[in-house]
C-alpha cells in the first residue's frame, strides 16, 4: 500500500505565512512522501532479488528513515496549524504542561528557546508514554534524535524552508507567528 500525500491547502490565507511558502512547504513535503514510497519499492525489490545482507538494501534501508520521518513530520506540522483560538487553560493539554514545566508560560519560553536554537531541525513537544511527562526536544535531522517511546503532541518545523521565504534570518518571528496559528486541538488530540 502507497502513502498518499495530503491535502493541506485550507491552510492557505493563515496569517503570518505567505501562499508562496505554503505551496513551497506543500511541494516538499509532497517529495517525501514520494520517496517514502520509492525507497519502500526500492528495499521491497531487493529482499525480493536475495540482496538483504548487501550495501545497497542497507543504504536503502537507512534512506527510509530520513524518507518516513520527513514525510509524518510535516504531517504533525500542518496538522497542529490552522488553530484561531489559544491553549485553553482549563484544556486536559494545559494541565499536563502546567504539571510538568510549573506553567503554561515557563513551557511556552523553554519550546521557543528549543525552536531558536542554532541548526536545522524540528521542536517537539513530547509525551513520555510510560510516564505521561511532557518534555520538550530537539531533533536535529528527521531520522535522529527521536526520544524512544515517546508520542509527538506540537511539532514545528525550524528548517530554514519552513520560514525563510517570509522571515529571511529572523526564526523569532515566524516563532511567534507560529504559536498565533497552532491548533491547540489537534496537539491535545495526541495527548494520551
Amino acid at each position: 500500500m502507497a502513502y498518499a500525500a495530503k491535502d493541506y491547502s485550507a491552510l492557505i490565507g493563515m496569517p503570518g505565512f505567505s501562499e508562496a511558502l505554503l505551496k513551497n512547504h506543500f511541494t516538499l513535503y509532497q517529495g517525501y512522501v514520494t520517496n517514502t514510497n520509492k525507497v519502500i519499492e526500492a528495499v521491497e525489490a531487493l529482499a525480493r532479488e536475495g540482496k538483504g545482507p548487501s550495501p545497497e538494501f542497507a543504504e536503502q534501508k537507512r534512506r527510509l528513515g530520513w524518507e518516513f520521518d520527513g514525510m509524518r513530520l510535516h504531517e504533525y506540522y500542518f496538522e497542529n496549524l490552522g488553530g484561531k483560538e489559544p491553549l485553553a487553560p482549563a484544556s486536559k493539554l494545559a494541565q499536563r504542561i502546567a504539571t510538568d514545566f510549573g506553567s503554561y508560560e515557563e513551557w511556552e519560553k523553554d519550546f521557543k528557546a528549543t525552536g531558536a536554537m542554532r541548526g536545522i531541525g524540528w521542536a517537539v513537544l513530547y509525551q513520555d508514554s510510560n510516564t505521561g511527562r511532557l518534555l520538550n526536544f530537539w531533533i536535529n535531522e528527521h531520522d535522529t534524535g527521536h526520544p524512544a517511546g515517546c508520542t509527538p503532541i506540537l511539532v514545528m518545523d525550524v528548517f530554514e524552508h519552513a520560514f525563510m521565504l517570509d522571515y529571511g534570518t529572523k526564526r523569532a518571528d515566524y516563532i511567534a507567528a507560529f504559536f498565533t496559528n497552532v491548533n491547540w486541538a489537534a496537539a491535545e488530540s495526541r495527548l494520551r
